[in-house]
């Protein structure tokens, strides 16, 4: 009996290449067919013999493709586009990173809509203010998408900077940097700030730190301090203030705040005076995760913000003697990529080697510029407030550097 071939192409012309036969009958020399392996006169085409359905092809391949396609590739209709909330649940049924977009969407209302009510990190970092962004992050607080928000200290920086009048102008990424500088004006790549207005920034941060108490404190009392020292409605710092909302800023003095904080030290040296103290932010995070049934993260870019928010899994884990499930929900919009081993570009699943992200987490990567993917993921957020809404918010009453969470 000979050997029958399946349709597929590619597989015939393989087996047409063997040219060795077998003799019906019986096993071949060399060949032990107890154990079926093949031996030097048994050519891998004797053996096999694939068993063929519908249309000539192996069962065996038609399993295995229909497992896999299973959902077409949907062209995004626009004509039954009504929002960015109908946009984005079209993009889940694209591709590249319109796919990991609308999968964003989704893994961010899970967290919203999750009866455990989870403890939701919004991290920050990157030239988001620059970048037109500013209202959005104000929003993102004051509607209670998120429940804590880490950043760098530029991004607040540039949101008072914005509360004592400064201005971001449009500019060009080929602007003539050096006759920029005589002009005292910075470039941030096709946007211009003003460095005289940062300078009055700086002192008017200064003076309102010399009326902060005199003592340590963390960046999360020293911010809401802030808040409320700069009261517009507008701000972000602000907003967080009046509603509650704890902001962290790991790296405070690595921005333009540092500089108001070196012109208050300057002025206070010898003397009592405000001291930010970095390691209670570490304590006062171990304190929010110990009360969070579950927790997401939203990392807006990387660096510091991320690392720290995933570190504070671990910290919690070594305070309490436990090991917590990580991080349930998570998404990072970055322009980053994995491959030069940098955190930044770090993929959500490299962090549940560390147990920094839960294993049963949901999780979405996407690809995109802040300036683009933030908005649309925030505004079909708006646009199906009537999933999640109403959401209980949390309040922290806070004594020192202990917290009691309620609101769940």
């Amino acid at each position: 009996m000979g050997v029958r071939t399946p349709a597929n192409p590619r597989i015939l012309g393989t087996l047409r290449g063997f040219k060795e036969k077998v003799a019906p009958g019986r096993p071949p020399r060399g060949t032990d067919s107890a154990r079926g392996r093949v031996g030097p006169t048994e050519s891998v085409a004797s053996r096999y013999q694939p068993e063929v359905g519908r249309g000539g092809v192996d069962r065996r391949i038609a399993t295995g493709r229909k497992g896999l396609l299973r959902k077409d590739v949907r062209p995004v209709d626009l004509k039954r586009v009504h929002g960015l909330g109908d946009l984005l649940e079209q993009f889940r049924a694209t591709s590249i990173q319109a796919r990991n977009l609308g999968r964003a969407l989704e893994v961010w209302e899970n967290a919203l809509s999750d009866r455990r009510r989870p403890t939701i990190f919004l991290g920050l970092s990157g030239p988001l203010i620059a970048a037109g962004l500013r209202r959005v992050l104000r929003d993102l607080i004051d509607w209670g998408l998120v429940d804590v928000v880490v950043s760098t200290g530029a991004i607040f920086y540039q949101d008072l900077y914005q509360s004592v009048g400064g201005r971001h102008w449009i500019g060009s990424p080929d602007a003539d940097d050096v006759k920029l500088r005589d002009l005292y004006l910075d470039r941030i790549y096709d946007t211009y700030v003003d460095e005289l207005k940062f300078e009055d920034t700086d002192r008017e941060i200064g003076k309102a730190t010399a009326r902060f108490p005199k003592r340590p404190a963390s960046s999360r009392e020293y911010l809401e301090f802030l808040g409320r020292e700069f009261n517009d409605p507008a701000s972000i710092v602000a907003t967080a203030a009046r509603r509650g909302v704890p902001l962290f800023s790991p790296a405070l003095i690595d921005s333009s705040i540092g500089i108001g904080l070196t012109l208050h030290y300057q002025a206070h040296r010898g003397k009592p005076r405000f001291i930010l103290d970095a390691v209670r932010d570490n304590y006062e995070l171990v304190q929010i995760l110990s009360q969070s049934p579950r927790t997401a993260v939203i990392y807006i870019g990387g660096g510091t913000p991320k690392n720290w928010i995933n570190d504070g899994i671990v910290m919690a884990n070594y305070a309490f003697g436990r090991e917590g499930e990580g991080h349930f929900y998570a998404v990072q919009l970055t322009t980053d990529v994995p491959h030069w081993g940098g955190l930044s570009g770090s993929t959500l699943d490299e962090a549940q080697s560390w147990g920094k992200i839960s294993r049963k987490a949901t999780r979405a990567m996407v690809h995109v510029e802040a300036s683009i993917g933030l908005p649309l993921l925030v505004g079909a957020l708006w646009d199906h407030r009537a999933r999640w809404q109403p959401r209980k918010r949390l309040r922290f009453n806070w004594k020192g550097d202990e917290v009691t969470i309620r609101g769940r």
